[in-house]
């Protein structure tokens, strides 16, 4: 055990109590901004490696999301805490290693390699924290689960960590973990030796900016105030597509010629998003056997990830940025703007709505935005032809992809 004296000051007061929960399976759950992954992927995880005893695994379900927001979470707090001396961290791959030999790994679902290989230098894997876990198939929960093998240091228990908003009450976690429970919206926790579960708001976050808490106050969607400002499972009834499933692409990828591929341009909040896709236009199927999601790149290192995907395939972007277009042109993308005109919104989804779309089942995020992608409601409750926008990077990026299928007199936007 390393010594350092840490005020509860630094911590949001909901979260101390589960400064050593030990259950087996812990789910911190609720709305956004509510501070859950900074307690558990940065504040508890340096914590328990200054204590000894615990190693982590730390994942998403892609190996790329890493490299964002999850693997700074634990720098982050070492940086607020002033423990740069008690801790190093490896630059390839972000590993945190403690002074007293313990360590942080991260690490994507889908590189089962990584996973297969991962060791400590000191004592086994202990801690398991599965970051945005709606993402995941409950087959994957169940295979990290079995890693954690070997004895741990007297006191320690070996535990799995699930963080996530809730999205829709069809999800297998909800099945899985709260059915059984009778969990209702009001409920804030339930705590046994093999469950804690912990649901937190914005409100439980004292750290917070007033812009921030003005943006989630103020939505006006039902599904997305209920989902990211009250932290409920959401319940969609009129969603835009239901012409779409999942299978695994893996082994066809090679039968994908006729490739077509757009981008959403993101950047701080918003992600960068392009779908991979192929289209068999004889069945009139779309398939889509790869993405890109992902926030914080420099239009230089989007470049990169955009030819690690497509090679020299063109890609047709949002043209409302003709500046980061020619940027990537600059850097060797074969990119063109979309084209713009009335109503091609509205025309771009119906058109989508005539095809199949079929996701391969590592393309989490396209999942979710199908999923959620709804229309919004007048007063009265009843549908607008007016799609809800929010949660539409990989959607609006397909339309740009297909413009050229579409008919001469639309345009995309």
């Amino acid at each position: 055990m390393i010594n350092v004296n840490i005020p509860k000051s630094a911590f949001n007061t909901t979260y101390l109590p589960y400064i050593e929960n030990q259950a087996r399976v812990q789910i911190f759950f609720g709305g956004a901004s509510s501070g859950k992954s900074k307690f558990v992927i940065g504040q508890r995880t340096v914590y328990n490696l200054l204590q000894g005893g615990h190693n982590y695994l730390i994942c998403r379900q892609t190996k790329t999301s890493i490299r964002g927001s999850v693997a700074t979470e634990i720098q982050k707090v070492i940086e607020e805490w002033g423990l740069h001396d008690l801790f190093s961290v490896n630059k390839t791959d972000g590993t945190v290693t403690c002074e007293n030999g313990y360590q942080a790994v991260f690490a994507g679902l889908d590189d089962v390699e990584k996973l297969k290989s991962i060791t400590f230098k000191k004592g086994v894997l202990t801690d398991i924290i599965v970051e945005e876990a709606t993402e995941t198939q409950k087959n994957s929960i169940k295979q990290l689960m079995k890693r954690q093998r070997g004895k741990v240091a007297d006191g320690i228990k070996k535990t799995i960590t699930l963080l996530f908003n809730p999205i829709m009450k069809t999800h297998w976690i909800f099945s899985e973990y709260f059915s059984s429970l009778g969990w209702a919206d009001d409920q804030k926790e339930y705590t046994s030796e093999k469950l804690t579960i912990l649901k937190t708001t914005y409100k439980d976050n004292r750290f917070l900016e007033q812009e921030d808490i003005d943006d989630l106050e103020n939505e006006t969607d039902d599904y997305f105030k209920n989902v990211y400002t009250l932290g409920n499972w959401g319940v969609l009834g009129d969603v835009i597509f239901t012409n779409w499933r999942i299978e695994d692409l893996s082994g066809m990828q090679d039968q994908f010629t006729n490739r077509r591929n757009g981008l959403d341009f993101g950047f701080s909040s918003d992600p960068a998003a392009m779908p991979v896709t192929h289209y068999d236009k004889t069945r009139k199927t779309i398939y889509i056997f790869r993405e890109l999601y992902e926030t914080g790149l420099t239009n230089d290192i989007l470049a990169s990830r955009i030819t690690e995907l497509i090679g020299d395939d063109r890609v047709v972007c949002d043209s409302a940025e003709p500046k980061s277009i020619q940027e990537l042109t600059n850097h060797g993308v074969r990119a063109a703007g979309a084209k713009k005109g009335k109503d091609s919104v509205t025309f771009g989804i119906d058109w989508l709505k005539q095809q199949t779309i079929i996701v391969d089942k590592a393309c989490v995020n396209t999942q979710n935005e199908l999923s959620q992608y709804h229309w919004k409601k007048d007063a009265g409750g009843n549908s607008l032809k007016i799609p809800v926008d929010k949660n539409n990077h990989l959607i609006d990026a397909l339309r740009y992809a297909y413009e050229d299928e579409m008919e001469s007199r639309w345009f995309i936007s």
